[in-house]
């Protein structure tokens, strides 16, 4: 709640986010909650894909879209104080590589009681799989970022999270300080 009685605009950030920017449900929810949209991709086209869901919802105005690489624009944000603690929901799926780039610049981005959502945190199930286990070449190579990952944010005492064993998994994370 804002000081005047009013409830503050939501606040939703996206880094890659081409499946999530085509979904009724979050558009539905900015529009009841006054809240608006960052959505930052390294390709337009991922963006266009779901322009006409947005236009149909009419949420165009409420979505900034940002085109190029996430990190330069987080890094700048992190240091404008005027972002910390600013978006209620921050939701990643980009390069696999810089999960934890990420993650340690949106920590200060989402507000206490915000959610960090990561996906693809169970990686094709090679989480688990031996090291010498047969997997594609692409997979191998991001497995050991997105271990990583998993690794820090459950050492990580600024969140709880929740591994939801959904599609290729999604890893809530609750900023709680």
């Amino acid at each position: 709640m804002a000081a005047t009685g009013e409830t503050q605009p939501a606040k939703h950030q996206e880094v890659g986010h081409k499946s999530l920017l085509q979904s009724d449900a979050l558009y539905q929810y900015i529009l009841e909650t006054n809240g608006k949209i960052l959505a930052l991709d390294i390709n337009r086209e991922n963006y266009e894909i779901g322009l006409p869901i947005i236009e149909k919802a009419g949420v165009a105005h409420k979505i900034d879209f940002r085109e190029g690489p996430a990190l330069p624009l987080l890094d700048q944000m992190v240091d404008d104080v005027s972002f910390h603690g600013s978006f209620d929901f921050i939701f990643v799926d980009a390069d696999k590589d810089n999960y934890l780039n990420y993650h340690k610049r949106l920590i200060d981005l989402v507000k206490i009681g915000g959610v960090i959502g990561y996906d693809n945190t169970l990686w094709n199930g090679s989480l688990v799989a031996p090291p010498d286990a047969p997997l594609r070449k692409y997979v191998r190579y991001y497995r050991d970022f997105v271990l990583e990952l998993n690794k820090a944010l459950a050492a990580d005492t600024r969140v709880e999270i929740c591994q939801l064993p959904v599609g290729d998994g999604i890893t809530l994370c609750r900023r709680v300080c």
